[in-house]
């Protein structure tokens, strides 16, 4: 088996609380890395050029599209055959990579951390939230003809041919869900590894409340103009 060089990629908009014990559980684990600065406005690009984190700083906050897309370029650049989006809040445990890792070598193109297919154990979203991601579910299984139980994890390992793909175009406000239904319908191999995670040890989510009928909305409307654009490829 050919040995793949892996790359930790932590987007991180202000994460100032988190970011420092992120990075050290990563460096500690022996992978290679780079935080991607997503213009934040706290502490979190001075706590990474003090400590001497291996970093980039976005000079305005594109979200989590455009901070995961340049980790992409960073990776492919330097030679990377697989990134590993960790996101800088504390909530993935660095222990459970190698369990994304184990599906790419087995043949895998994105291997999404699920919350959900052990969910009696670890953290739990709101009610809410779980509502919505079964309804992102039934979109990707409608559009995508794939089955995906967490489609808003931010915890997920890419095959350097998806890599490639997604450093051209990729969504940028909400990606995770339509990046899943481009990358089934582009006849990529799409797995889900049962995972558990930690509530986040600081900052505050992206998508609150009074965001979160926008965000529905939006990413609902972008699968299905990204369906009436493309073909599904079969494998």
């Amino acid at each position: 088996m050919i040995l793949k060089r892996v790359l930790v990629v932590i987007p991180a908009y202000n994460e100032e609380d988190a970011i420092q014990s992120v990075v050290r559980s990563v460096i500690d684990a022996g992978y290679d890395y780079v935080v991607v600065n997503d213009g934040s406005v706290d502490k979190t690009g001075a706590i990474c050029k003090e400590y001497g984190f291996t970093h980039l700083d976005l000079c305005a906050n594109l979200g989590i599209g455009g901070a995961v897309q340049a980790g992409y370029k960073y990776a492919l650049r330097n030679d990377y055959d697989v990134a590993v989006q960790f996101d800088g809040d504390g909530q993935h445990p660095v222990g459970e990579i190698k369990l994304l890792l184990n599906r790419i070598d087995a043949g895998a193109d994105l291997v999404i951390g699920s919350r959900f297919i052990n969910s009696d154990e670890g953290y739990k979203s709101t009610f809410m939230r779980r509502v919505g991601i079964r309804w992102l579910s039934v979109l990707i299984r409608v559009f995508g003809r794939g089955s995906v139980s967490d489609a808003t994890s931010g915890f997920r390992a890419y095959s350097r041919e998806l890599m490639e793909l997604f450093s051209l175009e990729y969504p940028t406000d909400y990606p995770e869900p339509e990046s899943i239904v481009a990358a089934l319908r582009k006849g990529f191999c799409v797995e889900e590894v049962p995972v558990v995670m930690h509530v986040r040890k600081g900052g505050r989510s992206s998508i609150n409340a009074t965001a979160s009928v926008y965000y529905m909305i939006k990413v609902t409307l972008a699968i299905v103009i990204l369906a009436l654009s493309t073909r599904i490829i079969k494998e």
